[in-house]
């Protein structure tokens, strides 16, 4: 944001606020130079004039930021939702997993959690237990965005 021709925006609140600052730099421009003369005998009146355009500006300037603050947030409560909803679904699937796992396979998870190494595909199951292959897989559908 550096310059006024370098694109300003990464996200949606980026985007207004640069359309909102070069509406506001012009709207300014106009409104200080649209009826204010100065000159000796007139000053300070102009200076009251001057006065009351930067006071306009800077209102209208807060009620577009109020605005696009609030559509952030908007957008923002409704990502921390679909979170919340994705967070309770892996929770759930976990505590499935978890109770699907024979206690072996679970000591085996943990020890790799503790030292960190990736999981070692198992090459036989007990029968009637799920594999840790088949426990680490992902599910087919997702609803919600990934992180």
């Amino acid at each position: 944001m550096s310059s006024m021709n370098t694109p300003c925006y990464t996200v949606a609140m980026d985007l207004g606020v640069c359309q909102l600052r070069h509406f506001s730099i012009s709207f300014l421009s106009s409104l200080l130079s649209a009826d204010v003369k100065l000159d000796n005998s007139s000053s300070g009146a102009s200076v009251v004039a001057i006065d009351n355009k930067i006071e306009q500006a800077m209102d209208l300037v807060k009620s577009h930021l109020m605005y696009a603050v609030r559509e952030e947030v908007e957008v923002l409560k409704e990502q921390i939702k679909e979170l919340i909803d994705r967070n309770s679904q892996l929770e759930q699937e976990n505590t499935l997993l978890k109770t699907l796992a024979s206690p072996e396979q679970m000591a085996q998870f943990q020890a790799q959690v503790q030292t960190g190494s990736p999981p070692a595909p198992s090459t036989s199951a007990t029968p009637g237990t799920p594999s840790t292959a088949a426990l680490a897989q992902p599910p087919s559908h997702s609803s919600g965005p990934s992180a």
